[in-house]
């Protein structure tokens, strides 16, 4: 059974009702507490949920009160009335078909009266709060107390990430976790492991996370290495990323089409091959399996037109880490790919465990 005092000190920081000090204190505890973080995701998630049942219980009594209305006083018109009769008990029914109650409403209103009356009005009113305030279904609330401390089933961002260390440090976009309460990773299996931002260079579009989920069992060797060197012109490319919103990853093929990115960023790539939004993070191999880049972007006025950091922004991004003395990190990057010569399919699937969906809440 959750402590009392610590469920009522949750409520507290989600309602902005604590001090900044003790925000501060709520923060630094989710940082360090995988555990007390999913607490905090899952009641931020039940108390929405008790919103809408409130909405909800709004609405019926709205509905009754509306329907009893319509029973004393003199009748809109005998085709209005009748069509409230015949789906009253419909429009009594739970708010998440509030949405189809408020199209019947609508088009009653507008085909049988030139003014609605008040009560209409207020019908309308509650019919559209609560279709607002119906967020959370089920089926969601179910996904919390799913195993491994699963997160609630809508981020607010999504993308792909990379291992760079197999002691846990992912490498993705910064676009993709800035601003964000916390962050999520899963694996092609559906594992979820909750990971801390160490490093965010915007610019680069570049970010750094490290796992701090106890489950998490640290992989062997990177079957990639991190490449240094400048790509070539035309050279050809591949991706693996998360394009869906499902653990499903998903291969991609181009080649390098600039050596810079958009208007002639020098720390950037410009690619020809299919991304979408999902693909953001994922890395960026070359024939041989060295990353030479992380996905960045697309550009929406062009077709096909994407672009990528370089994977020099890794290093130097490594070595910013290291001369930051609040961070204490220690992280080993391998410099050469352990499948030259193998052939794509193979290499692949050596990849795909070190390939994760980021999930920013």
């Amino acid at each position: 059974m959750r402590d009392p005092h610590l469920l009522q000190l949750i409520d507290g920081y989600l309602r902005n009702e604590l001090t900044a000090e003790e925000k501060a204190a709520v923060d630094k505890m989710r940082q360090e507490d995988s555990s007390f973080d999913h607490m905090v995701v899952e009641q931020k998630f039940l108390i929405k949920q008790l919103e809408a049942q409130e909405a909800r219980n709004a609405f019926e009594q709205t509905v009754h009160s509306v329907a009893d209305q319509f029973h004393t006083t003199a009748e809109p018109t005998g085709k209005l009335l009748q069509l409230w009769k015949k789906h009253k008990k419909v429009i009594s029914i739970a708010a998440s078909i509030a949405g189809i109650t408020a199209l019947l409403i609508s088009a009653a209103v507008n085909s049988f009266t030139q003014k609605p009356t008040s009560e209409i009005r207020q019908l309308s009113q509650a019919l559209r709060e609560v279709k607002r305030t119906q967020q959370i279904t089920d089926r969601e609330i179910q996904g919390l107390k799913q195993a491994n401390s699963q997160p609630v089933a809508h981020a607010k961002l999504g993308g792909t990430g990379f291992l760079i260390d197999p002691k846990g440090y992912v490498v993705t976009s910064a676009h993709t976790v800035v601003n964000a309460d916390s962050v999520y990773i899963q694996n092609s299996k559906g594992e979820y492991y909750k990971v801390n931002t160490i490093y965010v260079n915007s610019p680069a579009d570049i970010a750094v996370l490290k796992i701090v989920d106890n489950k998490y069992v640290p992989l062997k060797t990177l079957p990639y290495g991190l490449h240094k060197n400048t790509v070539e012109l035309g050279e050809e490319i591949f991706t693996l990323g998360y394009p869906r919103p499902t653990a499903d990853i998903v291969y991609n093929r181009g080649y390098l089409s600039a050596k810079t990115g958009y208007q002639g960023d020098s720390l950037a790539y410009q690619l020809a091959i299919s991304a979408n939004p999902g693909n953001s993070g994922g890395p960026i191999f070359n024939k041989d399996g060295d990353v030479i880049g992380i996905m960045s972007g697309k550009q929406v006025t062009a077709e096909g037109v994407v672009f990528s950091s370089r994977a020099s922004n890794i290093h130097q991004a490594l070595q910013e880490i290291k001369k930051d003395t609040s961070l204490h990190e220690s992280i080993k990057i391998h410099l050469h790919s352990q499948v030259k010569g193998v052939e794509r399919v193979q290499q692949i699937k050596k990849f795909e465990p070190y390939m994760f969906m980021v999930k920013s809440y």
